[in-house]
């Protein structure tokens, strides 16, 4: 198959999220857990892009400037904070309701996004380029992992970030994330996530260095159940995060 012949959608999950599209900012429905990770990935992103670009974190806009991607940004939990700090935001998704609640909320937050209902794949082949890809909770979703992390990995500029999150494929993960979360403590619907397609940290790593990123950080996330909040933490057999970055000269 060439490469122009792929696609990195699966329609049935698209369907699925489109399904419980207007459900994004409630708190307490069905992207509960969404809005409890967000505080941790937001701080994490901010941190290591000002790091990155020499940004000072606790400025009221310390990605000023800064062209960011959030593909798969569903209605738009992540794409909004960053725009709020001063990012150009562009928030793209394959379903037209999720891009439709994300800009309905966007315009009564007044937060600056540029919301489209495109795939990764039409935005690079439309030659766009960012200084950070956010790619969250997003490749457990997808049809094909490697082709999806190479096309978000050309959108990449020199000196530029990916963020990637999602979920190991361990006994672990399948035990507390699937089983766990959606059939004893309910957090999610049902299906939300099959086994077999979760990704280990060396599927996301290889396509990423094939197309020229480095590695530079890794961290597990686990949920406190008494802080009722979620952590950074050194196991990965859950819950992870990679940041990946594209040398400024090759």
């Amino acid at each position: 198959m060439s490469e122009t012949a792929k696609s990195t959608i699966d329609q049935s999950e698209v369907d699925r999220f489109s399904a419980m599209a207007a459900e994004w900012w409630s708190p307490t429905g069905k992207f509960k857990p969404l809005h409890k990770f967000n505080p941790v990935r937001l701080a994490y992103i901010r941190d290591h892009a000002c790091e990155n670009f020499d940004r000072d974190p606790k400025s009221s806009r310390p990605l000023e400037g800064l062209r960011v991607l959030d593909i798969g940004c569903g209605g738009g939990l992540l794409s909004e904070p960053m725009a709020r700090m001063g990012a150009e935001v562009v928030g793209a998704d394959p379903s037209e309701k999720n891009i439709g609640i994300a800009s309905t909320h966007a315009k009564a937050s007044g937060a600056p996004v540029d919301y489209r209902a495109v795939t990764a794949e039409q935005l690079a082949e439309a030659g766009e380029t960012f200084d950070i890809v956010l790619n969250m909770e997003v490749v457990e979703h997808v049809a094909d992992v490697e082709f999806f992390l190479s096309t978000c990995a050309k959108m990449v500029r020199p000196g530029g970030l990916m963020f990637v999150a999602t979920i190991n494929r361990t006994m672990k993960a399948a035990a507390l994330a699937i089983f766990a979360a959606e059939n004893l403590l309910r957090w999610l619907p049902r299906g939300t996530h099959q086994y077999e397609k979760l990704v280990r940290p060396e599927e996301i790593e290889k396509p990423l260095a094939a197309d020229g990123l480095d590695i530079i950080a890794r961290t597990g996330v686990f949920y406190s159940p008494l802080q009722d909040r979620w952590n950074l933490s050194k196991d990965m057999d859950v819950n992870y995060m990679m940041l990946a970055k594209r040398p400024k000269f090759s």
